[in-house]
């Protein structure tokens, strides 16, 4: 069987070898079952639906509604490259599950709106499962209500036309989302441990998500959170695909 594929969508090498561990880790595989591709640095292989059966895609500090002007062109090129993975697993030719940046990226090469009017705060948020989501591959067996970790600067205004919407808050209306059989999305952050978070936020820190001075208060909230249920997603995604 062809493994899973990690796909990095953060310039911060630091940040993305220890995302891929999150992710690895959350999902009970080895680094030969979850492999792993720099799509900061390298472009989206023509032969990825035959070389990976599913991907997982990571978080970012790019937002897909940075003006076009402002962005480097390995965040174009990155974007592109994500669109069209998103497509693919549309389609039902691979299978992706998108996470917190890429959520956004996917829904704008499906069709959604991607808006700056639903950011979260760094930290544990609260999210409540839709009645679809009960009978979901992924989803079904969840807790209805559950802590997550969030960071993010923009959200999900219009799904794309078919999705089905599996996650709520009211902070921010789309918190996961599922289109066809193949392709996942969430825009809370599924795979990291509570400590791992904190890492995470020690290394953007000043990069605007929370103020620097509040870091040890916000990584406090993080570390007394419980985090049972969405490590649960990502295993179901890899058993499932």
């Amino acid at each position: 069987m062809s493994p899973l594929v990690y796909v990095c969508a953060r310039p911060q090498q630091g940040a993305a070898a220890a995302e891929y561990e999150s992710f690895r880790q959350a999902m009970r595989l080895d680094e030969n079952e979850l492999e792993r591709w720099d799509l900061v640095r390298d472009p989206w292989p023509a032969d990825a639906a035959r070389r990976w059966r599913g991907a997982v895609v990571g978080g970012s500090p790019f937002n897909v509604t940075d003006p076009e002007s402002a962005k480097t062109d390995a965040q174009r090129r990155l974007e592109g490259d994500l669109a069209h993975l998103a497509q693919a697993a549309a389609s039902g030719e691979t299978a992706a599950l998108f996470t917190c940046y890429g959520i956004g990226v996917a829904t704008r090469a499906l069709g959604g709106e991607v808006t700056r009017a639903y950011p979260e705060d760094t930290g544990p948020t609260t999210v409540t499962l839709t009645a679809d989501a009960e009978q979901d591959r992924l989803f079904g067996g969840l807790a209805s209500t559950f802590a997550a970790l969030t960071a993010h600067k923009e959200g999900i205004g219009r799904l794309p036309e078919g999705a089905v919407l599996l996650a709520t808050n009211d902070a921010c209306p789309v918190q996961a989302y599922r289109l066809g059989d193949t392709l996942y999305a969430t825009q809370f952050h599924p795979e990291p441990t509570g400590r791992a978070f904190t890492e995470r936020m020690a290394v953007y820190r000043d990069d605007g998500y929370f103020a620097a001075s509040d870091y040890d208060r916000i990584a406090a909230r993080v570390l007394a959170a419980s985090l049972t249920e969405p490590v649960r997603i990502l295993r179901a995604f890899s058993q499932t695909f």
